[in-house]
């Protein structure tokens, strides 16, 4: 039955694979704000029990806001899922090892045609929100350009070209995403780069640098900075409205009180990426190998930094939903 399912729906559009939750489709329908959340976190990013309690702190902050309402997004025997039950989210949180796909622009076809369960990514989880109607998504860092993907690494590599459909999807899908900046163990500055040719706006909410993931700053001037949420939604509402075609991105720091300071986040990512390259971890499994180096190297300090980052964005997107429904361009 699975198999004749997943057939009929071989042509299908993203419109027509969506299921939107009622509470979702409810809020959507009464002008009500609504956060798409991403679920790699709860398949990949986090183990159990601690990706289910972050996804559900996650939703539960979204709802602290003006009566916003969480929409974690996911893919299940070939339907885009946008809004998730307690159990589908203990289903993602509790699958064996290997069982869940990722869900990438790239690889978003094969999750659907394939069946079973699919984490969504920002590109994923961005595609089937905005189909949706949802114009916010928070998650913790986005992807980027990866150190050495755009010249030799020390050791005389070549360059990878790994740079993330992350980018790529903010250039094209009009939408605000919430993050603390860029993951730190990219190329920050080749980021920022190609999200301006990209023509994606990137703003930093209350500083003049654009934060560091696990610490508030990453000493790199931030293309804009927004003094406060509302005007942070004016800008997003302004470009949302002139119709570009691009999403934005806004920028907020770790909160202070689990923040790794600079120099400590720089020097663990600078020594996990090097003990990377000497163990000639690449690909897929670089990010994974990556957080994990830097939790040992940072004594454990980097993972309530993560996980506290996760929530805030959630809590901060929330309050960025309910700001443009009045926003004036």
């Amino acid at each position: 039955m699975a198999g004749a399912h997943l057939a009929s729906m071989a042509a299908a559009t993203v419109a027509e694979r969506l299921v939107v939750a009622t509470e979702v489709a409810d809020a959507l329908a009464a002008g009500r704000p609504v956060v798409a959340l991403e679920s790699t976190l709860i398949s990949h990013g986090l183990p159990y029990p601690q990706n289910l309690e972050v996804a559900s702190a996650s939703e539960a902050a979204v709802r602290k806001t003006a009566g916003a309402v969480p929409a974690t997004v996911a893919v299940c025997d070939g339907r885009l899922l946008v809004g998730l039950e307690r159990d589908q989210l203990e289903a993602l949180a509790t699958a064996p090892a290997g069982s869940v796909r990722k869900a990438a622009r790239p690889s978003l076809a094969v999750a659907l045609a394939e069946g079973g369960w699919a984490a969504t990514t920002v590109s994923a989880t961005m595609i089937a929100a905005s189909s949706a109607g949802i114009r916010v998504f928070a998650t913790g860092g986005i992807g980027g350009v990866h150190r050495g993907a755009l010249d030799a690494s020390a050791s005389g590599a070549p360059p990878s070209f790994d740079i993330s459909s992350d980018l790529d999807e903010l250039g094209r899908t009009a939408m605000a995403v919430v993050c603390a900046g860029p993951k730190a163990l990219l190329d920050v500055p080749a980021t920022l780069e190609y999200l301006e040719t990209r023509g994606v706006p990137v703003i930093t909410l209350g500083q003049e640098t654009v934060p560091g993931f696990f610490a508030r700053s990453s000493g790199i001037a931030s293309p804009s900075v927004a003094s406060d949420l509302d005007r942070a939604a004016a800008t997003v509402a302004a470009h949302l409205g002139l119709g570009l075609g691009s999403g934005v991105l806004v920028c907020v720091p770790v909160p202070r009180d689990v923040a790794l300071p600079d120099d400590d986040a720089r020097d663990a990512v600078e020594r996990a990426v090097a003990d990377a390259e000497a163990a000639g971890v690449v690909g897929p499994a670089l990010t994974p190998w990556l957080l994990a180096r830097i939790a040992a190297i940072t004594d454990g300090r980097s993972v309530p930094a993560n996980t506290a980052l996760i929530v805030n964005n959630a809590r901060v997107a929330g309050q960025l939903a309910a700001a443009l429904l009045s926003a004036t361009p």
